[in-house]
């Protein structure tokens, strides 16, 4: 789905495909379905990878190459290993740092792991189909909110009531979109992964230490 067939759907959903008499520009309505595509990002982004290259003496990698960054997610270092070795890090404005004992020593890959917004233009889109009906609810919910509140205390040809018939309605469909981002955001998700040995045993109850 592109951004033209969401629009379209979009439009059923408000029940504006009127083109003599339509209560949203096109303009309007893209920008409400790419508000609701950010904020389905933040909660179910898009994953992706990219390969990174050390320079001799420093733990530091540039992420500022990473367009549309969510979060990065994991490091591998060294590449090539199996199982894949990943490493501890930390991440400030668009510099990555690798929190390991010795520098590298040249040129080496890294792999970094990371999360991305998704995108829905004119000729794509990476939202997987299961998410689509979740955007055109947020995009329709902004859309009725904002009409409701412009349309309060003037004169509309449906009546006196349509503003408060567009803001219950994008009320109602404003709290499922909530309910589907919080349904299929990344935290709720199971995900079973170590990402590098941690600094301490576990503790075991079933295990005695001591004399």
């Amino acid at each position: 789905m592109n951004l033209s067939e969401m629009r379209g759907r979009l439009r059923k959903d408000l029940h504006d495909e009127d083109p003599a008499n339509q209560r949203w520009t096109d303009g309007e309505l893209d920008r409400h379905i790419q508000r609701a595509v950010r904020d389905l990002s933040l909660s179910a982004p898009l994953e992706a990878k990219t390969s990174l290259s050390t320079t001799a003496g420093s733990r530091e990698l540039s992420i500022a190459g990473l367009t549309d960054l969510v979060a990065v997610e994991a490091v591998e270092y060294p590449t090539g290993d199996y199982p894949p070795t990943y490493v501890p890090y930390s991440v400030w404005l668009s510099t990555l740092t690798m929190l390991i004992d010795a520098a590298p020593g040249g040129v080496e890959s890294v792999n970094v792991y990371y999360t991305k917004l998704h995108t829905l233009d004119s000729t794509s889109s990476t939202l997987p189909s299961r998410f689509e009906d979740v955007a055109a609810a947020g995009a329709g919910a902004h859309a009725a909110l904002e009409w409701a509140s412009f349309a309060t205390n003037r004169v509309n040809v449906g009546g006196q009531d349509v503003w408060r018939d567009y803001l219950a309605w994008g009320q109602e469909r404003l709290a499922e979109f909530e309910r589907a981002l919080a349904r299929h955001g990344r935290r709720n998700a199971v995900r079973v992964r170590q990402l590098y040995r941690t600094a301490a045993t576990p503790v075991d109850q079933s295990t005695v230490t001591g004399p």
